[in-house]
C-alpha cells in the first residue's frame, strides 16, 4: 500500500480528544479546586505566567515540569496529585488527596495549595471548592443528617446521580475559609474513574457557573449605560417629523448614539457570548449527572432553574436590548438621512428656480444692451461712412444732413443684420 501523508493537524486534533482525562479517586478522599482568572482581558493574557507560576508550585515540590507551551499536566505533588489546565479565560489547580480530615471541610485541608503561593497568582482566585468524598452511609436518614449539618438547608440541593453510583450535595456558599463545598458520598462498588468523573463535574458545574454570572455583572453595567441612551434616543425617533431641531443637527446626535451603542456593542460581544457558551455547559454537566430526587429535597437541576436560569434571561434581555436599540438607531439615522436628502434637494430646486429666473433677466438685459450697441455702433458708422461718401456726396451736390438722413437707416439695418447674425451664430 502506498503510504498517505497525514494532514499536519491531524494528530493534533486526536490528541485534543483526549488531553484532559478525567481522575481516578479513591474512596474515602478529599479534592481542592481553585480557578485563577485575571480581572481584564483574561482571554489575551500571558500563558507563559501561567505556566510559570505552575512550575513555581511544582518547584516546591521537586515534581517534573510540563512540556513548553502545554495546556494541561498530571503529577504529583507531595502526598497529593495535582491536576493542571489553561482554558480560554482562566486555569484551575485540583489536588487530590487520599483520606479525609476530622473535621468535615477543614480549612487546613487546602493547604496543599499554599496561600504565600497562590497570593503571587497571575490572576485573581475565581472560586475554590473543598469536596468530601467519602463512603455512602447506610441509610438515607444518615446521609441527610450529615448535609443538613454541614450545608445551609435553604440553599441545599442533594440528589442521586449516575444510576445511583453516587449522592452529591452542595448549598453553592462560600463559607467562612472562603470556599464552596461539596460532598460525595459513594455507593459500594463504584469504580475510581466514575467517581473521579463525578467530582470533575461539580468542579466544571461551579467554575462554569461562575463564569456565566460574570455576564450578569456585566449586564448590570449594560443595563445602567443603555438607561442613559433610551431618552435620548427615544427623543430623537419622536422627534423626526419635528422642525426642531433641525435635521443636520438631530442626525449628528443620532449618529453619536449609533456609534456609543457600537462601542457597547464591540465591548460586551466577547461576554455574551461566552456566558452563552458557559450556560450551556452547566446545563449539559447537570443533565450528565442524571439526578434523581432524595426523599422530596431540592435538586441541582432545580437549584439553578432557581437561582441561576433567571440571571442568564437577564442577560440575554440586555444582550437583545442593546441589538434592538442598535437596530432602532440606525432606522431613525435613515428615516433621518432621508428627510435630510429630500430638504437639500427642495433647497436645490429653489436654487435652480432662482438662477433660472436670474438667467432670464441676464438675457433681456443682454438684449437691452444688444438694442443699445446696435444704436452705438450704427451711430459711428453712419459718421464713418458719411465721412467716407462725402466727397461723392459733394460732386453730385447733396447737402451734409441729407447724406447722413440717407445712411442712417441703411447703416442701421446692416447692423442689425449683423448683431443678430453674430448671436445665431453664438447659439
Amino acid at each position: 500500500m502506498m503510504p498517505i501523508s497525514d494532514h499536519p493537524l491531524r494528530y493534533a486534533t486526536v490528541n485534543e480528544l483526549h488531553a484532559r482525562p478525567f481522575p481516578s479517586l479513591e474512596v474515602p478522599s478529599t479534592a481542592v479546586y481553585v480557578a485563577i482568572k485575571e480581572p481584564v482581558q483574561a482571554q489575551n493574557r500571558d500563558r507563559d505566567r501561567d505556566r510559570a507560576h505552575l512550575v513555581a508550585l511544582l518547584d516546591r515540590n521537586g515534581s517534573a515540569h510540563p512540556q513548553p507551551g502545554a495546556t494541561h499536566f498530571q503529577g504529583p505533588i507531595g502526598r497529593a496529585e495535582l491536576k493542571w489546565e489553561s482554558h480560554t479565560e482562566f486555569v484551575t489547580y485540583t489536588a487530590f488527596s487520599r483520606g479525609l480530615s476530622a473535621r468535615p471541610f477543614d480549612p487546613a485541608e487546602a493547604e496543599v495549595l499554599p496561600e504565600d503561593w497562590l497570593a503571587d497568582a497571575p490572576g485573581k482566585r475565581l472560586t475554590s471548592v473543598l469536596i468530601r468524598v467519602e463512603p455512602m452511609p447506610a441509610n438515607d436518614a444518615e446521609l441527610l443528617r450529615r448535609v443538613d449539618e454541614w450545608f445551609v438547608p435553604e440553599s441545599l440541593a442533594v440528589s442521586r446521580v449516575v444510576d445511583g453510583a453516587a449522592v452529591v450535595a452542595g448549598d453553592f456558599r462560600i463559607d467562612p475559609a472562603g470556599h464552596m463545598r461539596f460532598a460525595v458520598f459513594v455507593a459500594p462498588g463504584t469504580g475510581r474513574r466514575r467517581v473521579g468523573r463525578i467530582v470533575q463535574r461539580l468542579c466544571e458545574i461551579e467554575t462554569y457557573r461562575a463564569m456565566s454570572m460574570l455576564g450578569l455583572m456585566r449586564s448590570r453595567d449594560l443595563s445602567a449605560r443603555l438607561n442613559a441612551l433610551d431618552p435620548r434616543l427615544s427623543a430623537l425617533v419622536s422627534g423626526l417629523d419635528n422642525a426642531e431641531p433641525a435635521p443636520e443637527a438631530a442626525l449628528h446626535d443620532l449618529l453619536t448614539i449609533s456609534a456609543e451603542l457600537e462601542s457597547l456593542a464591540v465591548q460586551f460581544s466577547f461576554r455574551f457570548g461566552a456566558t452563552a457558551a458557559y450556560e450551556a455547559i452547566v446545563n449539559q454537566r447537570i443533565e450528565v449527572l442524571r439526578e434523581q430526587r432524595i426523599e422530596g429535597r431540592q435538586t441541582f437541576a432545580e437549584f439553578m432553574m432557581r437561582r441561576f436560569d433567571p440571571a442568564m434571561r437577564t442577560v440575554k434581555s440586555s444582550e437583545n436590548r442593546l441589538a434592538a436599540m442598535a437596530e432602532r438607531a440606525e432606522r431613525a439615522a435613515e428615516l433621518l438621512r432621508t428627510r435630510v436628502d429630500v430638504e437639500r434637494s427642495a433647497q436645490n430646486q429653489k436654487l435652480l428656480e432662482s438662477m433660472d429666473k436670474r438667467a432670464d433677466l441676464q438675457l433681456r438685459l443682454q438684449r437691452t444692451v444688444e438694442g443699445l450697441s446696435t444704436v452705438a455702433i450704427s451711430y459711428y458708422a453712419v459718421n464713418l461712412a458719411a465721412y467716407l461718401l462725402e466727397p461723392a456726396a459733394h460732386a453730385l451736390h447733396i447737402s451734409h444732413g441729407a447724406l447722413l438722413a440717407g445712411l442712417v437707416p441703411v447703416v442701421v439695418l446692416a447692423v442689425w443684420l449683423m448683431v443678430r447674425r453674430i448671436r445665431k451664430v453664438l447659439h
